[in-house]
């Protein structure tokens, strides 16, 4: 059986704990017991992870494609050979089931595969000049990528942010998700394990504030990826703009799901019910606002509660289970209060709203049973504010254009969803709902191949994808005479 290993931070290929530094104590969120310590960085380490990756921007920016794709393709191999112990390392600190931490780990060898394809494929161009002129336009690495991920993907997230940025021949410092560690470390090791230049790549963890504030206020850092909530996508974007970096915000979603009288209700509900409550809902594309057409509003209200009190809700370590605690106490304390609030302007809670007894032990872990309101008035905090767990809120509609009009009220715009056999209302969704990625009659709405990221207060830019690698590059226009 795995077991969880020491932490502590990579800087200059060096594994840095101890020397007196703060500690954060990593909870297995199904126990409630501490299962790590973690060192923090201070002033000096952050310093250090600068200078470093300066310098591994001077080395890795005159790599060669051959080179980056080897690196990222062995990497790929490398967490192929390593999925069990990397997925059981995922589940120990972030909750989720094993069979979600085992696809985690192969997203990242999709996508690292999929860059080392990419590499060669930077492509710039020459510009039609008179004769004795040559004008070209040629992409460059941006330089040196601060890149901070969360814990909800504590093996997804930080291959994105180092997939990405390894391929265009930048240099990265990543501060993960302070919860979930290790998973970025075995991440970042089969990296380094694969031939990536100790300089290239550093993590460091600390007082996310502290970190942010000390990377960002570096010169030596060019761009920024990040990847969590609105309100702290919007304080790093103010931060980055004091020295105009370049930045990448995933930031949070509200995701509507826009169910029309057309179609199959069941077929609908066994593909959207486990979708809901797919890593307990804490996933920034999770369908959370079911806008149902009043035709089918009852049938699919009442087959989506019958689903979701068959969920399977236990250790994720555990055989049979379907859903796993939160990742953390706060999120329990955050259904509490949402579901609270719904109930007391007049939705119905139908199911759940209550953290389950007798799991992991009595009073251990951060376990929330499944949860459905319906019939929630739009004023009501959860209808405002992404509820990030497993709750889904469901009410009635008259027609697409109130649908439609729903989807968009919000201020997010990350994903939705859609489910109707009219083909041309999914041409009408497709060109009026506001979302940066739409799935129709599908939930299969990313890909290695595919750009991922929102509009409006979900954030600009792209993981994923050709986009994603684009956007760790500068684009210079050469003029010759």
């Amino acid at each position: 059986m795995t077991q969880y290993p020491a932490l502590h931070m990579v800087i200059d290929g060096e594994r840095v704990s101890g020397g007196g530094r703060r500690t954060h104590a990593v909870v297995n969120p199904a126990t409630g017991e501490v299962i790590g310590e973690l060192p923090l960085a201070d002033a000096a380490d952050l310093d250090r992870a600068l200078d470093t990756a300066q310098r591994g921007f001077r080395v890795w920016r005159d790599s060669t494609p051959h080179q980056r794709a080897a690196v990222l393709q062995g990497a790929a191999r490398l967490m192929l050979e390593r999925q069990e112990d990397l997925a059981r390392i995922a589940t120990m600190e972030q909750g989720k089931p094993l069979s979600e931490s085992r696809i985690e780990v192969l997203m990242n060898v999709g996508l690292f595969n999929f860059y080392a394809g990419e590499v060669f494929r930077l492509y710039g161009r020459a510009l039609v000049r008179p004769s004795g002129m040559r004008s070209t336009v040629i992409h460059e690495p941006v330089g040196v990528v601060a890149a901070f991920s969360p814990w909800n993907f504590p093996l997804g997230n930080p291959g994105r942010k180092l997939g990405a940025p390894i391929a265009a021949g930048c240099a990265v410092i990543m501060k993960s998700a302070e919860e979930t560690p290790a998973s970025a470390l075995g991440v970042l090791q089969c990296l380094y394990d694969a031939g990536l230049p100790k300089e290239v790549a550093q993590a460091v963890f600390g007082v996310p504030d502290e970190v942010s504030r000390h990377l960002l206020g570096s010169p030596i850092v060019r761009k920024l990826s990040f990847t969590g909530s609105t309100v702290i996508g919007k304080h790093l974007a103010k931060l980055a703009a004091e020295d105009m970096k370049r930045t990448t915000m995933e930031l949070g979603g509200h995701g509507p799901v826009l169910v029309f009288d057309d179609v199959d209700v069941d077929a609908v509900l066994n593909t959207m019910v486990p979708h809901k409550y797919r890593n307990a809902g804490q996933v920034c594309v999770s369908p959370t606002r079911f806008i149902v057409e009043e035709g089918v509003f009852a049938r699919f209200r009442d087959g989506f509660v019958e689903r979701a009190k068959t969920i399977r809700v236990g250790n994720g370590l555990d055989d049979g289970t379907q859903m796993g605690p939160m990742a953390n106490a706060r999120r329990p304390e955050a259904m509490d209060r949402l579901i609270t609030d719904a109930k007391s302007r007049g939705g119905t809670l139908h199911t759940g709203g209550e953290r389950p007894g007798n799991l992991g032990g009595a009073n251990a872990g951060f376990f929330y049973a499944p949860s459905v309101l319906s019939e929630v008035p739009l004023d009501a905090e959860i209808l405002n504010e992404e509820p990030f767990g497993p709750v889904a809120i469901i009410n009635p509609f008259a027609g697409e254009a109130a649908m439609i009009a729903e989807a968009n009220r919000l201020p997010y715009g990350l994903a939705a969803y859609s489910w109707t056999t009219d083909a041309k209302r999914q041409q009408r969704l497709m060109r009026e709902i506001e979302t940066g990625m739409l799935g129709i009659n599908t939930t299969m709405i990313g890909g290695a191949d595919s750009p991922f990221g929102g509009v409006k207060w979900s954030g600009h830019g792209h993981e994923d994808g050709p986009e994603g690698l684009m956007a760790c590059m500068v684009t210079k226009a050469v003029h010759e005479g």
